[in-house]
């Protein structure tokens, strides 16, 4: 094997890829190799493009990813590789996603700001979730009373998301501009599809009480979409407050009170 021929190295990298079963960078794939054998960075580089290009129509392809390379099954293979696998991908709930994209996109961020932006408390399930599947990590503490944790994201969370960095992440005027437009201004006026009517006919029929209601799937794009405009609704100037206060207690009457001779000299 001549290790200065692209091909030839393409072959091994794919090798040490398939063999490893998760990202490699390339400064670890140089320490694979001897001095005497170790092939020149040009080469190197010129085996990636000839691997990559290898797995064109393939069911795999070659990704980098924030901790390196990997080969990996393309996505539209998913929805038939995943059942190789007899447990069922866990499924996350809407708060958990709502707090991962607000930690992905607003980072370094505390748990109190995450609260002011959601308007409810974060629960410290959720929190402990995203660091034990090291999704996230506390990068320090704020400078204000009581230095709370800030939160940013890892490098496990870009792999998780095929990112190699955060540049990558869509721009949220970008998800706002993929969110599709109602097609009829009252949901009522849209007609109903033949087959779900007669679905709905069939389930009614059958009693009301044995269905079950449909679970909600929620895009993860229409959550940072509905972030965005949550984040761009706080108020962040409360000069109008402050004004409103002075007034009220401007207006309030000063209570006095009377001395009687009584009250003002005590007995002795």
């Amino acid at each position: 094997m001549n290790l200065n021929e692209p091909r030839d190295l393409a072959s091994l990298i794919e090798a040490f890829l398939l063999a490893s079963g998760k990202p490699q960078t390339l400064e670890r794939l140089y320490e694979l190799f001897e001095e005497g054998e170790r092939p020149a960075p040009s080469v190197f580089k010129k085996a990636l493009d000839v691997l990559g290009k290898s797995c064109a129509g393939r069911a795999f392809e070659l990704k980098e990813v924030a901790s390196g390379y990997r080969l990996q099954i393309r996505a539209q293979y998913a929805p038939w590789v995943g059942r190789l696998w007899e447990e069922r991908p866990q499924r996350y709930s809407r708060a958990l996603l709502e707090t991962l994209a607000l930690i992905a996109y607003r980072q370094p961020i505390t748990r109190g700001e995450i609260e002011d932006v959601r308007g409810v408390a974060v629960n410290s399930n959720i929190v402990r979730t995203l660091i034990e599947r090291e999704w996230i990590r506390v990068v320090g503490h704020r400078e204000v009373p009581g230095r709370p944790a800030m939160f940013a994201t890892t490098k496990g969370f870009l792999d998780h998301f095929n990112l190699k960095s955060l540049d990558q992440l869509p721009a949220l005027a970008e998800l706002r501009d993929l969110e599709p437009a109602p097609l009829f201004d009252d949901p009522d006026d849209a007609p109903v599809p033949a087959h779900l009517q007669a679905l709905a006919d069939a389930s009614l029929a059958e009693g009301e009480d044995e269905a079950e209601p449909p679970k909600e799937e929620t895009s993860f794009r229409t959550l940072l979409v509905e972030l965005d405009a949550m984040e761009e609704g706080l108020k962040t100037d409360f000069d109008d407050l402050r004004e409103a206060v002075d007034d009220d207690r401007a207006a309030e009457p000063v209570e006095t009170q009377s001395l009687t001779p009584d009250a003002a000299i005590p007995d002795r």
